[in-house]
């Protein structure tokens, strides 16, 4: 195999993968939710107070979804009436790093952008 073979499959694989981490944090309002459980653990009705113009239902869509890829974990507590809380798992504490570079990312963009 040559190296445009190789740079090929590690093209079509890098794309791919690229690909299905977007298809799990392109959904609406995952980042916020992510950001929101940097902070520690919390209640389903903590994260749609601090997450503001969201419906219960959305809410759960994206928890679920969330959850459903291993990026937070879903906690049943022993309370009446019981209470779900939500963290994140250590795969969704990693992707925090990629927040922080993504912003410094977007702080270079933004001030481009207005020169």
């Amino acid at each position: 195999m040559d190296d445009t073979s190789q740079n090929d499959e590690k093209y079509e694989e890098c794309t791919s993968l690229i690909g299905e981490v977007l298809g799990i944090l392109g959904v609406k309002r995952t980042f916020l939710v992510i950001g929101k459980l940097h902070d520690g653990p919390k209640r389903f009705n903590q994260l749609r107070r601090g997450l503001g113009e969201i419906s219960t239902q959305s809410l759960t869509v994206v928890l679920r979804h969330l959850e459903s890829n291993g990026i937070i974990n879903r906690e049943v507590l022993p309370t009446s009436p019981v209470t779900v809380e939500y963290s994140l798992t250590e795969q969704g504490k990693q992707f925090n790093q990629v927040l922080d570079e993504m912003y410094k990312w977007g702080q270079t963009w933004k001030q481009r952008r207005l020169l």
